[in-house]
């Protein structure tokens, strides 16, 4: 069991983290380097990267993003073999959806995608609030749609629903050098590449565990 789960986190880690960097690269990029001149002009410096810099960041920038989908991938086989349910690649879209919920969606209600020069509330108090809100999201998710007793299912919804309840760390209004229309592009920028990031891993996840199953098992 544990090789099947190993095998499909390489898989669809590889494949999904490919995706996600080549969608950061042709998109999300391009606005980070813009947000970071005008970062750079607020603070009375030139901002300039060059072709070695930009190559270094664009490899990191892989190796953290395949590395990244491999540990997401690992999270979704553990919890296809934990659910006893023989995903495929159609469930395994759902299963991406909920991680899309989980990680991306429900945390940026509170706390969108930053570029540099946004003002943003303590990082503490910010990394606090989107682990808890990212757990309760998960925990949540699974009583819903996994558990039976109707009580469960009401105690999963109070789950989402109570991180937003509590509220997001404020941080006082200030005025900055980024333009709004480039902070609320990239808002719409990462949301979106990351509902296309977490499709792909569900459904390549789903599909690799089903394909490797039923080698093990025979025709």
């Amino acid at each position: 069991m544990f090789g099947r789960i190993f095998v499909t986190a390489l898989a669809a880690g590889f494949i999904a983290g490919l995706f996600i960097w080549g969608a950061h690269m042709v998109k999300a990029v391009p606005l980070i380097l813009e947000a970071e001149t005008y970062e750079a002009a607020a603070g009375g410096a030139a901002a300039e990267v060059s072709p070695d810099e930009g190559y270094g960041r664009h490899a990191y920038t892989l190796i953290t993003d395949v590395i990244t989908a491999v540990g997401f991938a690992l999270m979704l086989a553990a919890a296809f073999a934990l659910s006893g349910r023989d995903v495929d690649w159609r469930e395994g879209l759902l299963w991406g959806l909920g991680g899309y919920a989980a990680f991306s969606l429900a945390p940026s209600l509170g706390l969108p995608p930053e570029v540099p020069g946004m003002q943003a509330a303590d990082l503490g108090q910010r990394q606090a609030w989107w682990l808890a809100t990212a757990a309760a999201t998960l925990a949540g998710l699974g009583l819903i749609f996994l558990a039976r007793p109707v009580l469960a299912r009401v105690l999963g919804g109070a789950l989402v629903v109570l991180p937003h309840l509590v509220g997001a760390p404020a941080q006082e209004a200030a005025s900055g050098p980024l333009p709004a229309e480039l902070a609320a592009e990239f808002v719409v920028v990462s949301l979106v590449t990351s509902g296309l990031f977490w499709l792909l891993l569900g459904g390549a996840a789903g599909y690799v565990y089903r394909r490797l199953g039923q080698a093990r098992t025979g025709p």
